[in-house]
């Protein structure tokens, strides 16, 4: 008898490991596979409740040098440089999200909407490679971050009847979002009036539900929420989750878009080890998250992009936008 539970023990010891282990592989698994797709572009719903912040301001004009609508173009990955020029930057010819803004920027006179592209060093370094020197994303992300707040709020201090539009494109998205929601939670450097729109694409802490969407709306969620758990586990590499509060007041005027199988922002949430090793391993080989500037993966009527369509509707958000008074 006590030899029949000794070895029924043991199997059960061996089961416990062997799901320990698959864990662990999965959660190496998503961190790779995180380090791998966040590369630049290779090719040319209800409100979620929060803090509504509305201001009135005092001001019934602005200085002559104002734009009416400021926007902010955040790039991805290895999109940017640290000393990159803001006005034209040329870090990355190939940067996706400067197919949106650099369009804006030869459509609209600059009083009528000035376009800015936040320039930060924008690495990833990989935590499994001893020889990356890179910076880590940690640091990446909060020069990016800081610089972008900063921004606004110069901006706003100068020419406070200025409406703001936001743009950001993977690890540009997560900084893009992250202050978006900071605006629409009563907690960012401007009044939640004052931001005309937010769009997003590849959010790595994208939320189904929480902004709007136009065209595929997968399932997934971000990489940042589906690893959450594991926190700051990974040194360089906080996986924050979720935005607290969601976009807030924001929402209604945030689009966040995203390919179906793009793991940056359509993660299976690791719950069953074995199913997420699978789904992961099965994206090991497709480049989705470098795409969005063609029909392949993600598209409206089989032949509009999410390059395009975000382009439309930030220049649809511009043409609508107040025209205040100036000094």
């Amino acid at each position: 008898m006590s030899a029949r539970r000794s070895s029924r023990r043991r199997t059960l010891t061996w089961v416990l490991l062997g799901v320990a282990a698959l864990v662990v592989i999965a959660i190496i698994l998503v961190i790779v596979l995180v380090v791998t797709l966040l590369r630049p572009s290779s090719q040319g719903p209800a409100p979620t409740p929060g803090a509504p912040t509305t201001s009135a301001p005092t001001a019934t004009a602005q200085p002559a040098d104002c734009p009416d609508v400021q926007v902010i173009a955040v790039p991805g990955t290895w999109e940017s440089s640290a000393d990159d020029d803001p006005q034209h930057p040329h870090a990355n010819p190939n940067s996706l999200i400067l197919k949106v803004s650099s369009t804006l920027q030869d459509e609209f006179d600059g009083s009528r909407a000035d376009v800015y592209t936040t320039p930060y060093v924008a690495q990833f370094r990989n935590p499994t490679n001893l020889n990356d020197h890179q910076t880590t994303y940690n640091d990446s992300r909060a020069q990016g971050t800081q610089r972008t707040t900063d921004k606004i709020a110069e901006v706003h201090e100068h020419c406070p009847l200025t409406g703001f539009v936001l743009l950001g494109f993977s690890q540009g998205a997560v900084i893009s979002g992250d202050i978006a929601s900071q605006i629409g939670n009563g907690q960012g450097p401007i009044p939640a009036d004052r931001l005309l729109g937010v769009g997003l694409i590849a959010d790595g802490r994208r939320q189904p539900g929480e902004a709007r969407t136009v065209g595929p709306d997968p399932s997934g969620v971000g990489a940042e929420v589906a690893l959450g758990g594991i926190g700051k586990l990974v040194p360089g590499i906080t996986m924050t989750g979720s935005r607290t509060g969601g976009f807030g007041s924001v929402a209604d005027r945030t689009y966040s878009l995203c390919a179906p199988g793009d793991l940056i922002c359509d993660s299976p949430t690791i719950t069953n080890p074995l199913t997420g090793v699978q789904k992961l391993m099965g994206a090991i080989n497709n480049p989705i998250h470098a795409m969005y500037a063609t029909p392949k993966y993600w598209n409206i009527n089989g032949d509009e992009t999410a390059v395009q369509w975000m382009r439309g509707w930030a220049r649809g958000v511009i043409e609508k936008a107040p025209h205040p008074p100036h000094n």
